[in-house]
């Protein structure tokens, strides 16, 4: 009698050969597909190791030549600057990979070292942007703004995220567009409409922005280590108030997750702040001449070159103070202080110079 169940005997022997047996083929399927999967993510790392590249810099003024013989044009006052700005935006949707911050697949979801290196450049392209806008192009506050670049500022100021309808790409190609509009009537003697005015003052007004920018820079890379800071914010003025009250005293330190983010952000910045720089070295050299400024500006170059030199180490090291690792966003926090140093003594070479 058999009451256990488990201890079943087999009454065919040839009951045993009717059981399913796993195929080889089965198997070398399930090797096969492995396979595939390996061999996907290794080639979307290659990929991602390829995008992962900042642009080469390139010669302002060779550049702007070669656009103006290509469409016959003069350089006149305001060209070169306007086309380094043209050719910055276009750097960041024809690079290796194109535009990258609105990546939904991979590799470009993965990454974020170049995307925070492309918002550095949009920044520094948005602030420019607005400054045309109102300064370059006009020569008082109450002359009218030109409207191929107010449409332009519009568009760089779109949203730097999204995929689609619009695409970010869809809108900053629309922007460069703009730009080139403006160039053309700027390079056309027949058009009086179009002007670039390169004055001391509108130059300050430019100046005042990019010091803004980096002094932001400058403080959130330092606090990578973070620091103990006393709270400055009414300092020099006894009349003046805010809307809430700060803490006295208060710790500042950039989130350990963001400090390759804030440093590839200012890589960024300063790689177009170095040409936008080089090309006002042109257009505005009767201005800086004038005022003896000329190796103010060169100075400011001399001191942002090094932040584009090449990073060798595999990530951005966060070393603690005096410690024996490095900490690269105290070296270029450094680097972008002095700039701003010479920033606000340009400033005000041009103010009393």
């Amino acid at each position: 009698m058999r009451w256990k169940f488990w201890q079943r005997t087999v009454s065919d022997p040839n009951e045993i050969k009717d059981k399913p047996v796993e195929s080889s083929s089965t198997r070398a399927g399930v090797r096969n597909v492995g396979t595939a999967l390996t061999g996907l993510v290794v080639l979307i790392c290659a990929i991602g190791a390829w995008w992962d590249s900042e642009p080469k810099q390139f010669d302002v003024r060779a550049t702007a030549l070669a656009h103006a013989s290509a469409k016959n044009q003069q350089v006149v006052t305001g060209y070169i600057t306007t086309t380094t700005v043209i050719e910055l935006a276009d750097n960041l949707l024809s690079k290796r990979g194109g535009y990258l911050s609105n990546d939904l697949l991979p590799p470009g979801v993965w990454m974020d070292n170049i995307p925070e290196w492309e918002f550095g450049t949009l920044t520094l392209l948005r602030d420019t942007a607005r400054i045309y806008r109102n300064d370059f192009s006009r020569s008082q506050s109450q002359s009218t703004e030109d409207p191929d670049l107010a449409e332009a500022e519009a568009k760089f100021f779109f949203d730097n995220n999204s995929w689609l309808l619009p695409q970010t790409e869809d809108q900053y190609r629309e922007g460069i567009e703009y730009f080139q509009a403006y160039r053309d009537r700027l390079a056309n003697p027949l058009e009086a409409n179009a002007q670039f005015y390169a004055r001391a003052d509108n130059l300050q007004q430019w100046l005042a922005a990019v010091e803004t920018r980096l002094g932001s820079l400058s403080q959130r890379l330092s606090a990578s280590v973070g620091k103990r800071q006393l709270n400055t914010d009414l300092a020099g003025d006894t009349a003046a108030s805010q809307a809430t009250q700060s803490p006295q005293e208060q710790v500042v330190k950039t989130p350990w997750l963001r400090i390759d983010n804030v440093f590839y952000e200012a890589r960024g910045f300063t790689f177009g702040l170095i040409h936008i720089l080089h090309a006002i070295d042109n257009d505005f050299a009767d201005v800086l001449d004038k005022k003896n400024a000329r190796v103010s500006l060169k100075q400011i170059i001399r001191e942002l070159e090094p932040t584009q030199e090449t990073l060798w180490s595999p990530m951005v090291l966060n070393g603690d103070g005096f410690g024996p690792l490095a900490n690269h966003s105290l070296v270029m926090a450094s680097h972008i202080s002095r700039a701003n140093a010479a920033i606000i003594d340009l400033r005000t070479l041009l103010t009393q110079g």
